[in-house]
């Protein structure tokens, strides 16, 4: 194992650790809430609420009997019922022994099926309910782009100067009038329209007066973003960095990169590189990515994990109403939803690489990433991270929330509970079965996939 590519990847250790820990917290505390408030609602009394495993770090009862505590080990958390022997909530049956009906009542495994059902079913429902809102107020926050397409930060291309200003507001480029940047399918024509060539004659208004100003191919090969675990980030890529050449050939546009890292196959590639000023060159060997098609299913793609974008910034942002705030969230959590539904499967069936499952290494990783570049980026991973784990609970597996709402659906329908005995092998091999997931997606992380 490259020990020393792995620090680097980590992207500043402490902040990346502190990442990791502050989103899984938010996500776990928010998940367990919802399984103790609604069990509370539902007349089911608790024992302790624990964020964190281990040897306890903080803790306090509360006026209702119940320890709140914070744990050594952040890499999850539980609630503890009356009446549950240990954290996944098997059966004390020595305690719920000579308990009176009011006592009975109040417990996990004394109280009626529709009680049980909703408190279980609240954790990932709290879930999603958190994804939707992070989502809304991120978009609400950040806006979103205006009809109008005004120049906002340029990025600096070597050796090149250029009349355009930040602040013009652009008319037309080369001739063709720039349209509604609202009318998606009109906007996206009218950049694929523009030929790579620089400069480019920009029609623009300045200070009120209509003037033409020369500008950079919009489409330029420059580092906006580098993802995490990447290629580009083993390589060492670093956000502005401009791309001149790959394997000696000249690229003058972002598609003419992606292009060459598609034809590669995943061969090791030489890139040139123009770093504040200084010519250097790197060698990255692109990875697997498979991507959701727009019909369902995936598709396979060589990434080197670099997303370019315009020469320059837009800078021109309207505020989102909260009814279509709203409309933006719950599309996002059923789209990440949806879409680790459908990965999860095609790895099951071999159609995509089981290296888009990532552990615990990989997933503080990009939460330190994310961290860095700013608030709402992080919190839209956390938002991501929450329907993810709402998600994971709800699979029919024992010991998760999925698994025990199919035992309850096995009560409703046959009128008694499974047997006791037969709940602890099944809830043994759910842990099993979770364990294993985690060691896999671990091994992935360290060894098999970077």
């Amino acid at each position: 194992m490259d020990i020393n590519g792995l620090l680097s990847g980590f992207g500043g250790g402490a902040v990346t650790i502190l990442a990791f820990i502050a989103a899984l917290s938010i996500v776990v505390a928010i998940h367990e809430y919802g399984h103790y408030i609604v069990g509370r609602w539902s007349g089911i009394g608790a024992d302790v609420f624990s964020l964190g495993f281990g040897p306890v770090l903080w803790s306090r009862v509360d006026k209702r009997g119940m320890q709140w505590q914070i744990a050594a080990i952040p890499l999850g958390g539980y609630v503890k019922f009356k009446g549950d022997a240990n954290a996944a909530s098997g059966k004390d049956a020595d305690a719920m022994e000579g308990l009176s009906y009011t006592e009975l009542r109040a417990t996990m495994h004394g109280a009626p099926l529709w009680a049980r059902a909703a408190t279980v079913a609240a954790g990932p429902a709290f879930n999603f309910a958190l994804s939707i809102i992070v989502f809304c107020a991120v978009i609400m926050v950040s806006g979103q782009s205006g009809d109008k397409l005004v120049i906002g930060k340029m990025f600096e291309m070597p050796h090149k100067s250029y009349s355009l200003q930040e602040g013009d507001r652009v008319l037309s480029i080369e001739g063709n009038d720039v349209p509604p940047t609202s009318d998606n399918a009109a906007y996206a024509a009218f950049w694929d329209a523009i030929e790579i060539t620089d400069p480019l004659s920009f029609e623009v208004e300045r200070e009120g007066a209509v003037m033409t100003v020369t500008g950079p191919y919009i489409n330029t090969p420059v580092v906006h973003t580098i993802v995490p675990r990447s290629a580009a980030r083993r390589a060492g890529l670093e956000v502005g960095d401009v791309i001149t050449a790959v394997d000696g050939k000249p690229v003058a546009a972002f598609v003419q990169l992606q292009q060459a890292v598609e034809g590669s196959g995943g061969k090791t590639l030489a890139l040139d590189i123009i770093r504040n000023g200084e010519e250097l060159s790197v060698e990255l060997t692109p990875k697997r990515s498979d991507e959701p098609k727009e019909g369902g299913g995936f598709e396979t793609f060589w990434r080197i994990g670099v997303s370019g974008g315009l020469a320059f910034e837009v800078d021109a942002t309207e505020w989102v109403g909260f009814g279509d705030a709203v409309k933006v969230g719950v599309s996002q959590t059923w789209r990440v939803a949806s879409g680790s539904v459908s990965g999860l499967y095609h790895m099951i069936t071999g159609q995509i690489s089981s290296c888009n499952l990532s552990g615990p290494v990989g997933i503080a990783e990009t939460a330190g990433e994310m961290a860095s570049r700013g608030g709402t980026s992080f919190f839209w991973f956390v938002a991501v991270i929450s329907t993810a784990i709402g998600i994971l609970n709800l699979f029919p597996i024992p010991m998760l929330d999925g698994g025990h709402l199919v035992f309850y659906v096995y009560e409703a329908v046959t009128g008694r509970p499974p047997k006791d005995n037969w709940l602890n092998v099944l809830m043994q091999v759910g842990l099993m079965i979770v364990l294993g997931l985690m060691m896999f997606g671990l091994l992935n992380d360290l060894f098999l996939c970077r």
